[in-house]
């Protein structure tokens, strides 16, 4: 079969479309024939060989993500049965989604719904379920939160916005790097776009929120960035960590969050949020608002990301797009 594979850590160069054996179901695995494979920032983590919670074996085929239709049942695996439509966390070690064949564990497998495009399909759990749990589970949003997302014209942010407006939010503030960006975000049905990578981006957010800051923000800059953005909250308000898309190699400056957990210390929090902590601690509730987001999909509450889908080999070309910030929606390869 036709795969990606990196023999050595690096850019995104080092993604080369290659042809593999084929993946056998091991016990307690579905071989799933891949129709789309969804390009996560956890994806060009592992690539650059940054820290990752997950061992990555040279040679590794990227992709934690995809949807497509079930070709083939390990020993002991009763269902979905061949032929149904499915979408499933890849892997976790060697056989990632980027290939025309993916092999994951049966709990890892979701019957999708009927009619669901493919391409939102492979979107659901990385950044769509990520998203629902931080809003709802988390930041517990409701009609009279205020919210700030970064990289809101992005996967996980397009999803963000949409879900804060479903919930009800009172101000939904977007942060993007762009004029076009920030236009996406307030058409997605934010209140408010600023560049939050301007310098004066957390005084733009105080102004917006009348000087008393926001009941929930979201971070996945970097350690760097996190005093920044302890600055935009309001008394009680929470911060959620959810990565580090510029890196890890920065400190946090104890500085900037003196005054969340010392004088005047308004009652505010950080949390650090890792999906695979939730199916592993909270699978009850990662569950329902997996059901949750399924159905605001289906009633058309909410469309989900839009897509930007290319070819398998253009792999690298994705990753690019994704560390430099100049994707908008989300990033699938086709097989």
């Amino acid at each position: 079969m036709k795969a990606i594979q990196m023999t050595e850590t690096g850019g995104p160069e080092v993604l080369q479309l290659a042809e593999i054996p084929d993946p056998t179901p091991a016990p307690g695995e579905i071989l799933i024939r891949v129709e789309s494979a969804a390009v996560n920032f956890a994806d060009v983590v592992r690539r650059r060989g940054d820290p990752f919670d997950l061992p990555s074996p040279l040679p590794f085929t990227p992709g934690i993500e995809v949807a497509g239709t079930v070709v083939a049942l390990g020993e002991g695996v009763e269902g979905p049965p061949v032929g149904s439509t499915v979408f499933a966390t890849a892997g976790p070690y060697a056989n990632g989604g980027y290939a025309e064949l993916a092999v994951a564990q049966q709990a890892n497998v979701i019957p999708a719904p009927e009619g669901m495009d493919p391409d939102v399909a492979a979107s659901l759990l990385a950044v769509g379920l990520t998203a629902t749990l931080m809003l709802t589970e988390v930041g517990h949003v409701g009609t009279s939160s205020t919210v700030f997302i970064p990289a809101a014209a992005g996967g996980l942010g397009s999803y963000a916005v949409q879900i804060a407006k479903a919930l009800g939010a009172a101000t939904i503030i977007a942060g993007a790097s762009t004029p076009q960006k920030r236009q996406i975000a307030l058409d997605s049905g934010a209140h408010h776009a600023v560049d939050y990578r301007g310098g004066a981006w957390t005084e733009d957010v105080l102004e917006l929120t009348d000087g008393r800051g926001v009941d929930l923000a979201l971070e996945m800059t970097g350690p760097e960035h996190l005093g920044q953005t302890a600055r935009i909250l309001a008394p009680f308000g929470r911060m959620i960590v959810f990565g580090a898309v510029a890196g890890r190699a920065g400190k946090v400056n104890g500085a900037d969050l003196d005054e969340v957990f010392y004088a005047p210390a308004l009652g505010q929090a950080i949390f650090g949020f890792n999906l695979t902590s939730w199916f592993e601690h909270r699978l009850a509730p990662t569950i329902g608002a997996l059901q949750r987001l399924i159905g605001w999909i289906a009633d058309g509450t909410i469309a989900g990301p839009p897509i930007q889908a290319f070819p398998l080999a253009e792999a690298a070309e994705t990753h690019r797009l994704l560390e430099t910030g100049e994707s908008t929606g989300k990033l699938v390869l086709k097989p």
